[in-house]
């Protein structure tokens, strides 16, 4: 085994996210989330439709959901049975056009049809739940947040950036917001994401064209690496 691999594994987790994130700085200095939208409301729309479903697959439905339904006050007006017949190809359609209704109209009741920004009142609309409230702080409104998908969840600890024991969403994404400086946050979830969709997939993962391979500490009995 290489000393480059031998060295990464024994590194401190400060310097492994030193290393990583400076990986990632270099090779996507621009990053953002793969949903097409044009407002604030579309992109939580489109969140809420994108989970446990593909970015693709959202992207070819949200055109014409959105061309009849742009906004939340058109949204509202609509039945669940409406928003159905364009989400159709999306994982569990029936449940998010139920959400997607109901979240609109909350919006209009409670929030004058603009989507609020504080996480207690996104984890209060139908359909929202932690990782999609991070997002929408995070792309909508700036905000230092950590959304935890699987993808991030694997590669953190493929990368070794979480121990073993951080074994939900949320014990990683507290980790990775203990030791991700607050500005570079919203990029880090892009960059463990994409890393994890194109590069380091659950099944079969690429290492082969990894640009981290050289010092992933995967191939390293991880009960060796440092806490």
């Amino acid at each position: 085994m290489s000393n480059i691999l031998v060295t990464f594994a024994l590194m401190k987790r400060e310097e492994r996210y030193k290393k990583v994130l400076e990986h990632f700085e270099q090779a996507m200095p621009e990053v953002t989330t793969e949903l097409e939208f044009g407002s604030v409301f579309q992109l939580l729309v489109a969140v809420v439709l994108s989970a446990q479903c593909t970015d693709k697959r959202v992207n070819q439905v949200t055109p014409g959901l959105f061309r009849h339904y742009p906004d939340a006050a058109s949204m509202a007006l609509a039945e669940p049975d409406d928003v159905l017949e364009y989400i159709s190809s999306v994982s569990y359609p029936n449940a998010k056009s139920r959400h997607l209704v109901e979240m609109a109209r909350m919006l209009m009741d409670k929030h004058g049809g603009e989507v609020p920004a504080s996480m207690a009142d996104l984890l209060a609309l139908p359909g929202v739940g932690r990782k999609t409230a991070n997002v929408i702080q995070a792309v909508a409104f700036g905000e230092a947040t950590m959304a935890v998908d699987t993808h991030v969840y694997r590669v953190s600890h493929r990368l070794g950036l979480v121990r073993r024991t951080d074994n939900t969403p949320l014990k990683v994404e507290q980790m990775l917001m203990k030791h991700i400086p607050r500005e570079k946050v919203p990029r880090a979830h892009h960059w463990l994401l994409l890393h994890g969709r194109y590069v380091c997939t659950s099944r079969a993962p690429h290492c082969e064209r990894c640009t981290l391979a050289a010092i992933c500490p995967k191939l390293m009995d991880a009960s060796r690496l440092e806490h």
